[in-house]
């Protein structure tokens, strides 16, 4: 997939950071984050972009990918308050206390676009999901919620599995009955989220297909 992106280089005492954001915004995708369960609302595009994103940031240890999520057309569904998306490995350095002073020095990003490796995505997916089964894997999204902000850390197996579930979705929600009236499809979540100590409701943010309205643009195909 190409990815047209903006990049930046904001410095943080005698650190650069490098980070990323989608050169067009999402209009029509939004996230909620989890409490205990979160929503992210997307069409066709949004969801497949994400995917992109995701298998970008599998491969990209030291760049911080940040999806502005916020400002996005308001939906008829969801609740929580919206938030942006960031995605990281911990070799990025990033502390989401930190990321509302980063953040502000975001400007006059460049343009920069990138190719992602679809097969090589689905490789590590595969050998990620291979090891769920065993008693030792430790492969999980580590995830906070700050300055209407949510972070998923994780490493590039993970990143990987989870940009097939957005490709899967944007792939197979369009096909799903009630879409072509406005109705949500839920297609997934975000897989292995670290659960909280203690028990309780487990932390799950849901992924859901929705068209964009006036949903007389919208055909499901094969109709």
């Amino acid at each position: 997939m190409r990815l047209r992106l903006r990049e930046f280089r904001p410095r943080t005492g005698p650190y650069e950071h490098r980070v990323v954001q989608p050169w067009q915004p999402l209009r029509h995708t939004s996230l909620r984050a989890p409490d205990p369960i979160g929503l992210l609302l997307g069409d066709h595009d949004g969801l497949n972009r994400l995917a992109g994103l995701f298998s970008f940031a599998a491969y990209s240890r030291h760049t911080i990918v940040h999806v502005p999520l916020r400002d996005g057309i308001p939906v008829d569904e969801g609740w929580g308050e919206p938030v942006d998306l960031v995605l990281a490995h911990d070799t990025a350095g990033l502390r989401p206390s930190a990321w509302p002073g980063l953040r502000r020095k975001l400007r006059q990003g460049t343009p920069l676009t990138v190719r992602t490796d679809e097969a090589r995505t689905a490789r590590d997916a595969a050998s990620c999901r291979a090891r769920w089964a065993r008693a030792d894997f430790r492969d999980e999204l580590r995830h906070s919620t700050y300055a209407r902000t949510f972070f998923l850390f994780g490493s590039r197996d993970i990143f990987a599995e989870t940009a097939t579930g957005f490709a899967h979705a944007a792939g197979w929600g369009p096909h799903q009955k009630g879409v072509d009236k406005g109705h949500s499809a839920l297609m997934t979540s975000l897989p292995s989220l670290i659960q909280p100590p203690g028990g309780g409701h487990p932390v799950e943010v849901l992924i859901c297909f929705k068209p964009y309205p006036p949903y007389a643009h919208f055909k499901r195909p094969g109709r």
